[in-house]
This record gives structure tokens, C-alpha cells and sequence, in this order.
């Protein structure tokens, strides 16, 4: 890796409206400057973000996250702008790629298309039928010789479909000389590292213009460009798993994060969300279930149930309106209505229609253990902890508090009782 990387992160992204640090809003599950740097890991090992706004916040979760970034503050009072968020960044290579934070769609093979040129900048290009409100850029001889805002252009210029991308690949030793010589002497007051690319003109250093595509280059600034970014990236994640075989029943209404893996010829049915580290293998997840951080094989779960974090699910079928957290189950059946959290059930275990795992007592967790081939009948409840053997067969309506024997019928009810007449002494028929 001969490239430094940079992503510019320091801005307060005030058009979100919200109190969370725009570039921490999350596309696909993951936050959209994860994104960036997951992009940008693939090319170097030398990547600096730099932070302003809620810079700690930011800092902390990155450091949770990954290892090896690199942190700049900008000296955001005295030096505003793109341009003063370089003041100061050190980097170690030749050249440096400047990124924004607010990019998640951006890919790695986008990014080599522009760090591959012997140019000393490099900058990134979209073509765009409406340009308007943006800057153009001004190409002749396949260079470019300027960016002109929008409210400075000629008519010739206004009628230039190229505009700025906002992604630049930069000699390392030339953004040196550069950036501090930038001025602020402009109407927003700020140091802009656009200008750059004027100095390199004036110097008849060639600035090559690298075309791209304008989905990949999107950034965000609102909760409506959040949204059709996730839409983007949510159709790139599943026409690649379909490509490798996995079967969706209309996607569009499918929820897929960035971190999921699908195996094998698995079948997604309309409403499922797959969430966070969740494995998926050779399995059947049906309508309107969730499953999170959990890994499911040969199994088929739902319609509408919930698979929280930490469950593994081996040759079960999970029927609908059953939670399952944090449970290892082999074999089982589970058809529905029933919530089985913190527990570990052998093949051959048939979990009856409203058995509940009592697993809290309102300070602590306990876990269950079910043996195999047990018979759980409706309506139980095993308060943990207990432990259940093989084959031990637990009538309806049983509590369970003890753990009983291999062989044993556990049976809990109270007697039934019928008084004769009382109907019609009540209602008086």
C-alpha cells in the first residue's frame, strides 16, 4: 500500500436536524463513516479522520469499531472549512486520497480508479443531466482548469454538465505547499480545498479529471438523501446475495444489514429483517421475522418470529410468534407462541404452544436446559434454573420449579373441580 487515506469527518451536518453526529447515522446498520473507512482500509493502512463536531463521540466509537486510525481535530474556529479541516494532517505516503465521512456508498474500486493515475491530482467528476446548483468544472484537453460556483459562471459555463464529486487524489508533497498557503478571503469567510485545484492550474500542473458514477459518490446531508442512500446500498447487498443463489420474495420489502452472511440456496420471504452478524445457512426465514446476530442452519423460522442475539439454530423449525434469545437449539420444535430465552434444547424436543422460559427474576438471568427428546406440553413455564433430561415428557398447564429424572411425566395442575348447577344459579336460567 503506497497511499495515505484522509476522511473528512469535522462538519455538524446542521441539515440532519438531529443531536446524533451526522456522519454516526447508520446505512444498513452501520454508521455511514464505517463505511468510509471500511472503503478506504482496502487501498491503505494509513488512514487519518478528521473530527470536530462531537469529536469524542465519534473518536470513542471508531476506536470500538477498529484499529490503526489515525485522528486529526480541526482547528475548526480559526481555520473553517474543507480546506482548514487538511490544515495539519500528516500523512506517510506519496499520495493522499481525500474522502468525506458522509459517503457510505463509495467502494473501494471506485476509489482505485482514482489513485491509479501518475497524475499529481487527481479529482473526481459527475456528469450530470440537471447540474444545477452545483459547481461545474471546467475541462479542456482532458484537464481540468477550473471549478467555478455556480453563481459565477458565464452561460457558456452554466451549460457544462461536469460538476465536483468532492473526492480528490493529491500528491502528497504538493497538498504540503498547498494548504497552507490557502486564504479565506471569500464570501463564507472559509478555507476551501477546492482552491487546490487552482494553484495546481496556475503552476500548469495537470489536474486529471476522473469520471464517475453519481450513486457511488453520493453524499448525505438530510434525512431524505439518508433514506436513498439506504435504499441504494440495501438493493447492492441483495442483488448479491441472489446472485449467489439465495431465493428473496419481493426484496423491496426485505431489510438486510451490511454485516450479514447468507449460504447456500436459503429462501428470504417478504418482511424479514436480518440483522447485525446474523449467519444464515441453507435455511427458510418466512414472513415478517426478525432475526438478530445469530447464526440459523437448515432451519426455517417464522412467519413473524423474533431470533435475538447470541442464538444458534440447528435443524429447528421455529413456527410463528415464537422469541428465541440467546438459545441454542438442536433439533427442536418449537411450533408457536412461545418464548424461549437463555436456554439449550436437544434434537427431538417438542416445544408445546405457550411454554415460557422463566429466565429473570428481576435482578439476575438463569439459563434452562432441555435435554433431548423431551415433550413440552402448552402453557408451561420452567422457572429457571432448572434442567430438564432426555426423554422426560411435561403435561400442559405444569410449572416447572425442580429438575426431574429421565422418565418422568412432570405434572403440575391443580385438580380440576366441577360444582354441578352453578350456571344457572348465576344467571338465574
Amino acid at each position: 500500500m503506497s497511499i495515505s487515506v484522509v476522511i473528512l469527518a469535522a462538519g455538524q451536518g446542521t441539515r440532519m436536524k438531529s443531536l446524533t453526529p451526522k456522519v454516526l447515522h447508520k446505512i444498513s446498520g452501520k454508521s455511514m463513516l464505517f463505511h468510509a473507512i471500511e472503503a478506504a482500509q482496502k487501498l491503505s493502512n494509513d488512514i487519518t479522520v478528521v473530527l470536530y463536531h462531537q469529536s469524542d463521540m465519534i473518536k470513542e466509537q471508531i476506536n470500538a469499531n477498529y484499529t490503526g486510525i489515525n485522528f486529526h481535530i480541526q482547528d475548526a474556529i480559526n481555520f473553517p472549512g474543507t480546506g482548514g479541516a487538511m490544515r495539519g494532517v500528516t500523512t506517510k505516503y506519496e499520495k493522499t486520497l481525500i474522502l468525506n465521512g458522509d459517503m457510505p456508498l463509495v467502494t473501494d474500486d471506485a476509489l482505485n480508479r482514482l489513485t491509479n493515475s501518475n497524475s499529481e491530482i487527481t479529482m473526481s467528476v459527475i456528469m450530470l443531466e440537471n447540474p444545477s446548483g452545483y459547481g461545474r468544472v471546467i475541462i479542456e484537453n482532458d484537464s481540468v482548469t477550473e471549478i467555478v460556483e455556480q453563481k459565477d459562471c458565464t452561460q457558456a459555463q452554466l451549460a457544462t454538465k461536469s460538476v465536483n464529486a468532492g473526492v480528490y487524489c493529491v500528491s502528497t508533497k504538493l497538498l504540503n505547499k498547498y494548504i497552507p498557503n490557502l486564504s479565506s478571503a471569500n464570501a463564507q469567510n472559509e478555507y476551501y480545498l477546492t482552491d487546490i485545484i487552482k494553484m495546481a492550474v496556475d503552476e500548469e500542473i495537470s489536474v486529471l479529471p476522473v469520471f464517475v458514477d453519481e450513486e457511488e459518490f453520493k453524499g448525505v446531508n438530510s434525512k431524505i438523501d439518508l433514506a436513498h442512500a439506504e435504499q441504494i446500498h440495501q438493493n447492492r447487498i441483495k442483488e448479491q446475495f441472489m446472485a449467489n443463489g439465495v431465493i428473496m420474495r419481493l426484496p423491496d420489502t426485505i431489510y438486510i444489514e451490511s454485516d450479514v452472511e447468507i449460504e447456500g440456496e436459503s429462501i428470504i420471504e417478504n418482511g424479514v429483517s436480518l440483522l447485525g452478524k446474523t449467519k444464515i445457512i441453507s435455511s427458510h426465514i418466512k414472513s415478517n421475522s426478525v432475526v438478530e446476530d445469530s447464526t440459523i442452519t437448515n432451519s426455517d423460522i417464522g412467519p413473524m418470529a423474533r431470533i435475538r442475539p447470541q442464538s444458534l439454530l440447528t435443524d429447528t423449525h421455529i413456527g410463528n410468534f415464537v422469541e428465541v434469545k440467546k438459545g441454542i437449539l438442536d433439533g427442536v420444535k418449537a411450533g408457536h407462541l412461545s418464548y424461549l430465552g437463555d436456554c439449550e434444547i436437544g434434537s427431538g424436543s417438542n416445544i408445546g404452544a405457550g411454554t415460557i422460559t422463566c429466565n429473570y427474576d428481576g435482578k439476575n438471568k438463569y439459563q434452562t436446559i432441555i435435554g433431548k427428546n423431551v415433550f413440552v406440553g402448552s402453557d408451561t413455564q420452567l422457572v429457571a434454573p432448572v434442567t430438564i433430561p432426555d426423554n422426560v415428557m411435561i403435561a400442559a398447564g405444569t410449572t416447572v420449579t425442580k429438575d426431574p429424572i429421565s422418565g418422568d411425566l412432570v405434572l403440575s395442575r391443580t385438580p380440576q373441580k366441577s360444582i354441578a348447577g352453578f350456571f344457572h344459579k348465576f344467571f338465574g336460567k
